[in-house]
């Protein structure tokens, strides 16, 4: 059973869902991929007094307030294929403040599974389709031109975190 809470945060609302005392998503309302495979709305049981979707609300006045929250402090549990997943773990070691880019995320993966090329578009899909916004920071990721391409919660809410982290001081291109 799908648990599920909202949060009024300084961008929008944010829909938080929780599946077995773990995070299992975190969406922008209205966010492109919105609950992507966990069904509908109808299938989510509101649960105001949750305690794990409680911590992730009190991460999140953190991260809002400029703090750095570890990602240690929730139990995240996102649904997706092993190499989704793969791509997701690797999201979760980009630094606060800091960003990289599909292709450099591609190469890691490339190079763990022994290949010569992985495609970065492969990544992209991956990073889209990310059920954890924000926690598992796919805001960081930007395309190899330096543009701050792709976001599934839109463009203006990846400027904004990237703002808050102090990365984007108007020098990325969109």
């Amino acid at each position: 059973m799908y648990y599920t809470a909202h949060y009024d945060s300084p961008l929008g609302g944010i829909r938080l869902v929780e599946k077995d005392g773990k995070l299992a998503g975190l969406w922008f309302d209205g966010q492109k991929y919105y609950l992507g495979s966990l069904g509908s709305e109808k299938d989510l049981t509101e649960k105001e007094n949750s305690v794990l979707l409680n911590q992730t609300k009190a991460w999140l006045d953190g991260y809002f307030r400029g703090e750095k929250p570890a990602l240690e402090e929730l139990a995240l549990a996102p649904e997706g294929s092993e190499f989704r997943r793969e791509v997701w773990k690797l999201l979760c070691r980009i630094p606060y403040g800091e960003v990289t880019t599909y292709g450099a995320i591609a190469k890691k993966i490339a190079d763990s599974r022994g290949l010569s090329v992985m495609p970065a578009q492969a990544v992209g899909g991956a990073v889209a389709h990310n059920p954890i916004s924000i926690i598992i920071p796919c805001h960081r990721v930007m395309g190899s031109n330096g543009s701050l391409t792709g976001y599934a919660g839109g463009l203006d809410k990846k400027k904004a975190l990237l703002t808050l982290e102090g990365v984007y001081k108007g020098g990325f291109r969109v």
